[in-house]
């Protein structure tokens, strides 16, 4: 069974999972890193020790993470890029491949729409994960991540095996 890290990145909370893979998905740990108020670079730095730290600790053997949403602020979506930047250096540091998904191929994987907000994404993680109480948004979106790569790899194993058996694509 696959551990995938899933990474939900942010400059000020980076949530963070990681689910062990198998017919039915089973969370390992969900939270995240919340950031202090100090400069950019040393938040980015926090960012790649503390999932380099989540790495070790849990010796995932790929990462998902989400794309970078643009919206009308192009230095929030800048501040964005930088952060996913510094997580993908904490899996690439240490040989892991890394997927990556738009927010709504994540929201179509775990609520079957890609238009869903966050309640019904932290609902759906602990369904799906079978995890009791609340999860922070951030963590939940992690989660999510980490689901949908999950989803997406097994479906992709499946037409990898139909392929092979039928000699047709």
């Amino acid at each position: 069974m696959p551990r995938i890290l899933g990474i939900d990145p942010g400059s000020t909370i980076t949530g963070f999972a990681v689910i062990e893979g198998g017919a039915t998905p089973a969370a390992c740990v969900i939270d995240c890193i919340r950031l202090p108020r100090i400069d950019f670079p040393a938040r980015l730095g926090l960012i790649f020790e503390g999932l380099s730290e989540v790495i070790r600790t849990y010796q995932p053997d790929e990462m998902a993470i989400e794309n970078v949403f643009v919206s009308r602020n192009a230095a929030s979506a800048l501040k964005l890029g930088q952060a996913r930047g510094a997580a993908i250096c904490a899996a690439a540091a240490r040989h892991i491949p890394v997927s990556e998904y738009t927010p709504t191929q994540i929201k179509q994987a775990i609520v079957g729409r890609g238009h869903a907000d966050k309640v019904q994404i932290q609902h759906m993680v602990r369904i799906l994960l079978g995890v009791t109480g609340t999860l922070q948004a951030d963590a939940a979106d992690a989660a999510g991540v980490a689901v949908c790569h999950h989803h997406h790899s097994r479906t992709a194993a499946r037409m990898r095996v139909a392929v092979s058996t039928t000699g047709r694509r």
